[in-house]
């Protein structure tokens, strides 16, 4: 059996809390079988002595159930996180990350499975975040970063068009982030046509986020959100090998559709180190026109979810039809209708995020 019989046997193992395995990671530094033994090196960074010691009992697992392995050698080098700028990515697989010093706190947005206005969600963050630091003296100190790469909706909604300004020549080109509603944004669908899809692989992915981080002229931001596609994939791991993230909030809708994935993705984050700061529940309610409340998804799920994963319900935001309009119009509503409940929900959102960011740091193990 050669090295790349056992590799492909050994792509059955997934990443703690990740959905793809550790052959296409690129954790597998060699791969033999020598008389009925076979000998598998792996190389790591994380500073969770947990995830190691699992790795090696799923790759023990797999390859004794290979016709003809006998015994197995499993070698784990880890390798720990060392710097400060990835102490917020405990968890992660290989590098450092390296992000601006002018960021002064990251924050993803995620969501288990899509459709649950994960990116409806972080535009009116975003908005509602300059608008509490403009009122508070510091504008122009919010950042979105769309990692959607597939479907990015957020130049749509944020009413941003056509392409970023470079600076500078050669390596030291950096695009300048288009900005709107005090928001400084950057998103894939900046750089391609509005017709041409997105066919790529996992590496090309990878390659964009961190050029994303690196080579964009952020500024000084007190907060850069992070808006990530569904799923625990490689945008996912891309970012959080990256980008120091000092937390993560998690939308979801009320139903246990949606809330059972969510999960999924909060443990995936606590596996990697990255705190989670709460819980949002999109498409919480409707109000009819006489004012009744209609819970068409259910109820309870994001605050079930929430306590599952012990952090908070940041707030409920109701399916109301001028959310769906500021997305189109590109004006969200913390903008176009800043005096509304929804507004004033995203703000109370906002208003607690910052004031979690602003406690000292919890030591990460």
């Amino acid at each position: 059996m050669t090295s790349d019989d056992l590799k492909e046997h050994l792509k059955q193992v997934k990443y703690p809390g990740f959905s793809r395995d550790i052959v296409s990671f690129g954790l597998v530094r060699s791969a033999a079988m020598v008389d009925g033994t076979a000998k598998v090196s792996l190389a790591l960074t994380t500073s969770d002595p947990k995830i190691p010691l699992q790795l090696k009992r799923e790759v023990e697992k797999c390859l004794l159930a290979v016709p003809g392995v006998k015994e197995t050698i499993i070698d784990v080098a880890v390798s720990p996180a060392k710097t400060p700028a990835s102490a917020g990515t405990g968890g992660n697989l290989g590098g450092n990350a390296a992000a601006p010093k002018t960021i002064k706190h990251a924050i993803a947005i995620a969501s288990g499975k899509g459709g649950v206005g994960k990116s409806t969600f972080s535009v009116n963050l975003a908005c509602a975040l300059a608008q509490v630091l403009d009122l508070q003296g510091r504008p122009g100190q919010v950042g979105l970063m769309d990692c959607d790469i597939y479907g990015p909706s957020v130049p749509l909604m944020m009413g941003l068009s056509g392409r970023p300004e470079v600076e500078g020549d050669g390596a030291e080109a950096m695009l300048v982030p288009m900005e709107h509603h005090g928001v400084k944004v950057m998103s894939m669908g900046f750089l391609v046509d509005e017709n041409t899809p997105v066919v790529w692989r996992g590496p090309m992915i990878m390659k964009t986020i961190q050029q994303f981080v690196q080579n964009v002229k952020w500024g000084e931001l007190d907060v850069l959100l992070v808006d990530l596609p569904p799923g625990t994939g490689d945008a996912q791991l891309s970012l959080v090998q990256t980008l120091p993230l000092d937390g993560a909030v998690l939308v979801t809708t009320p139903q246990l559709a949606a809330t059972n994935v969510a999960r999924k993705g909060g443990l995936m984050f606590q596996k990697v180190n990255v705190p989670l700061l709460g819980v949002a529940e999109n498409m919480s309610y409707f109000l009819d026109p006489a004012g009744q409340r209609h819970d068409l998804f259910g109820t309870g799920g994001g605050a079930m979810i929430a306590e599952k994963l012990g952090t908070t319900l940041l707030g409920q935001v109701p399916l109301i039809s001028e959310i769906r309009e500021g997305g189109d119009t590109g004006v969200p509503i913390v903008v176009g209708r800043p005096q509304s409940a929804a507004a004033d929900t995203f703000r109370e959102i906002a208003q607690t995020l910052l004031q979690q960011l602003a406690r000292p740091a919890v030591p990460r193990v």
